[in-house]
């Protein structure tokens, strides 16, 4: 159940499905549930798409994170599309009928972070999915302030993807890649928007590195200059070659699991961002990654609320963005557990799962 506003209001009666993860071990089921009751400031959405993400794959998998995190029993699944059905007697801005996509950071609005402006990193914040039921369900109840009304036109798998594509948005909008080169480590599904943002951005040469061929093959479906898989090359090496021995000036650690090489492959003066979970803490050589290098070095995570969701309307609704290549499966919600394992191999860009 999403954040309390006051009294709930009794949603649509009924029970309907929900991938609920019941059991502290691998695996999850699908599972007959109560339609979710609302507050007065939440709204009743019904879900229409909703994608997996590497997060959902964690909890599905029952990872040391999972573990240490998530309180049993919970529907995951945190990015979506849906149609409101009901709203709370406080909404105002959003109505019944409407198409929306939504952020999955529930900010609590009174903490330091909350009041200055960066309520995509609350002190108290709760993630969708994660902290409260998300939305692998046929119904949904979630904050009228969480939700972003999209055009009825969008096609339903790319208003499902919006969350983690605003994580690209606001991870290469820093970087400001205009005119220079930029490696991207790790091209997963959020490192691959980010590949077609910064050719948008104007980034002059983009180096995709990953070690799935699969999914270096995307990258350069998405803008992609060159591609390496550090299996088959000296990427370091490549890449100083590449750049006539000064390294690129942007770099993009998307994975967690090339931090090292990311800080070795920045040139002096370079911007660095780093997004990856690294799975354990990485030792930093500070004094020659960063002081002496003068590295300007930027930790991102999730979107901006809701400067980044502008930002990222106004690229989708131009055209310039293409995001399709990314979206590589689509598949009914029944295999969900089937797009799990797909998702696990990595052969795949975005998993889709319509209604």
């Amino acid at each position: 159940m999403v954040t309390v506003f006051g009294a709930r209001c009794p949603a649509l009666k009924g029970r309907i499905k929900a991938l609920v993860k019941q059991r502290p071990q691998p695996g999850a089921e699908i599972v007959e549930v109560d339609v979710p009751s609302f507050g007065p400031e939440e709204v009743l959405v019904e879900v229409k798409a909703t994608s997996i993400c590497g997060t959902d794959v964690h909890i599905y998998d029952w990872n040391s994170w999972a573990q240490s995190r998530v309180k049993l029993p919970r529907i995951f699944g945190h990015e979506l599309a849906g149609e409101i059905v009901e709203v709370g007697k406080n909404v105002k801005n959003i109505e019944a009928g409407d198409l929306i996509s939504a952020d999955s950071h529930i900010a609590c609005g009174q903490c330091f972070q909350c009041r200055t402006g960066q309520s995509n990193i609350c002190r108290n914040i709760k993630v969708l999915g994660v902290d409260v039921n998300g939305c692998f369900a046929e119904y949904l109840a979630l904050p009228e302030r969480n939700a972003w009304k999209v055009p009825k036109t969008r096609p339903l798998e790319i208003a499902s993807i919006m969350d983690p594509l605003g994580n690209a948005v606001y991870a290469t909008s820093s970087t400001e890649p205009s005119g220079e080169s930029v490696a991207i480590f790790g091209c997963g599904p959020i490192g691959l928007f980010s590949t077609g943002i910064a050719r948008l951005l104007g980034a002059t040469s983009i180096y995709a590195i990953d070690v799935n061929n699969f999914r270096l093959r995307l990258a350069e479906k998405m803008g992609a200059s060159k591609v390496f898989n550090p299996k088959d090359a000296d990427v370091l090496r490549e890449i100083r070659e590449e750049t006539n021995g000064n390294g690129v000036g942007v770099v993009m650690e998307m994975s967690g699991n090339a931090v090292a090489e990311a800080f070795q492959v920045l040139r002096p003066g370079g911007r660095l961002i780093l997004f990856g979970i690294p799975p354990k803490p990485v030792e930093l050589n500070i004094p020659e990654w960063i002081v002496f290098k003068g590295a300007q070095v930027l930790g991102i995570f999730g979107r901006k609320m809701f400067e980044t969701w502008y930002t990222m309307e106004a690229l989708l609704k131009s055209g310039r963005l293409d995001v399709t290549p990314v979206i590589t499966h689509k598949m009914p919600f029944n295999e969900l557990k089937k797009g799990m394992e797909l998702m696990k191999s990595g052969n795949c860009g975005k998993v889709v799962l319509l209604r």
